[in-house]
């Protein structure tokens, strides 16, 4: 058995970033540049009002008050074609063009306007309540660089650089595959020894949470037939995952039925805790990422093997998943070689922390207990019983608006 660490490791060094296409500013979102993104615009192109107010000149509101002679109004989108000279003021509103002459805004709280002069009330400072031109970004300047996957906010910094198209690593095609003759599809008839796969369905949301384009092949049965011919169907896809049928036993044929159609194994068999009998290698140029059957293991696996992968094929680094500090609400027994996941409920306390508490069961067929947890317990292989109240890790299970 090889370490969780390794595993990533070697199923990441072997994946490559997927060619860039070309998408819509508004298809953008969750997808990672694959080019850096330079401004074709100046933010603002101009100085600016950012308050409502009287533009002026500060020199001549330095003893106040005083009075000055309005000359013109401007509101955002138009201009004041003139220049502010000594004594004069112009009405301005947020987001107008600051107009010649005048360096400051004075808040119209300050001011009072009537018969067309205005009473300057504050002695504003040069600069005040001005946005220089260039102060948010400019013309040519990288707003976004290649490898960010971009969010609301980024399209948005993208808009205003007038960038309404984007160069994107394509979405990984990952094709999907339950095996078993014990296993239905959700709605189809259900036999007397069969139960009702739930691994395709989650396994899809998964990829697609995750920035990925799912693709069902359909349940292979346990012969070699009809693996190979569903698994055919991968043909094109970016990535195949089967669900099943990889650990040890006379019915567990996917290794043996893909070898037969040319599977090359790089390596099977995790020191992990649920996910052991994971595998991963080739059919040709298609990745192959073979995982545990029990739902749970599944979706665990996927968690800390196929979103790195699939975050590796669009530009990203494919870390694995983030840990971080949390509490051990109950005491927790020594554990043995194989790195465990605890599923487990979480409450905060008064300063923040998290207090995880494992569910009594571990079972991975207990796909309620999963939907129930909050996160991950993360037990090192050999690691010492620790008392309740002792610092351990988690692993939360929403993140970046990825779901388990």
């Amino acid at each position: 058995m090889i370490s969780v660490e390794t595993a990533l490791a070697r199923i990441r060094d072997s994946l490559a970033p997927l060619p860039a296409e070309l998408v819509g500013l508004n298809d953008g979102l969750g997808r990672v540049l694959a080019e850096d993104l330079a401004s074709r615009r100046t933010q603002p192109p101009f100085a600016v009002s950012a308050m409502d107010g009287y533009a002026v000149r500060a020199v001549d509101a330095t003893a106040v008050p005083v009075r000055l002679l309005l000359t013109g109004y401007v509101q955002a989108g138009a201009r004041h074609d003139g220049v502010v000279g000594a004594g004069e003021a112009v009405r301005i509103f947020t987001g107008a063009p600051v107009p010649d002459g005048a360096d400051a805004i004075v808040i119209q709280e300050d001011a009072d306007a009537e018969a067309g002069t205005v009473l300057i009330r504050e002695t504003p400072q040069s600069g005040q309540h001005i946005r220089a031109a260039g102060i948010d970004y400019r013309a040519g300047q990288i707003g976004l660089t290649a490898g960010t996957r971009l969010g609301a906010r980024d399209l948005g910094l993208a808009a205003g650089m007038n960038r309404p198209w984007l160069m994107v690593h394509r979405r990984p095609r990952v094709a999907i595959l339950p095996t078993g003759d014990e296993i239905a599809l959700p709605g189809d008839p259900v036999g007397p020894n069969q139960i009702v796969s739930s691994n395709g369905t989650a396994l899809a949301a998964f990829v697609t949470g995750v920035g990925g384009v799912p693709m069902q092949l359909g349940i292979a049965r346990d012969d070699s037939a009809s693996l190979r011919h569903l698994a055919a169907g991968a043909a094109g896809a970016d990535m195949l995952v089967t669900i099943g049928g990889a650990s040890v036993g006379e019915h567990d044929l996917v290794q043996r039925a893909l070898g037969e159609a040319g599977f090359d194994l790089d390596f099977w068999k995790i020191a992990m805790r649920p996910g052991k009998p994971l595998m991963f290698g080739r059919i040709g140029p298609v990745p192959v990422l073979g995982l545990p059957g029990n739902p749970v293991s599944a979706l665990i696996c996927a968690l800390l093997f196929l979103v790195p992968a699939l975050e590796r094929l669009q530009g990203l680094p494919g870390a694995a998943p983030p840990s971080e500090p949390a509490v051990a609400a109950v005491g927790l027994a020594a554990n043995d070689r194989r790195q465990d996941y605890l599923r487990a409920r979480l409450t905060a306390d008064a300063e923040g922390r998290w207090h995880a508490t494992p569910f009594r069961r571990q079972d991975s067929s207990m796909m309620s207990a999963l939907a129930a947890a909050d996160a991950l317990i993360v037990r090192a292989p050999g690691a010492p019983a620790v008392p309740a109240g002792a610092a351990i890790r988690i692993i939360r299970l929403a993140r970046s608006g990825v779901w388990i």
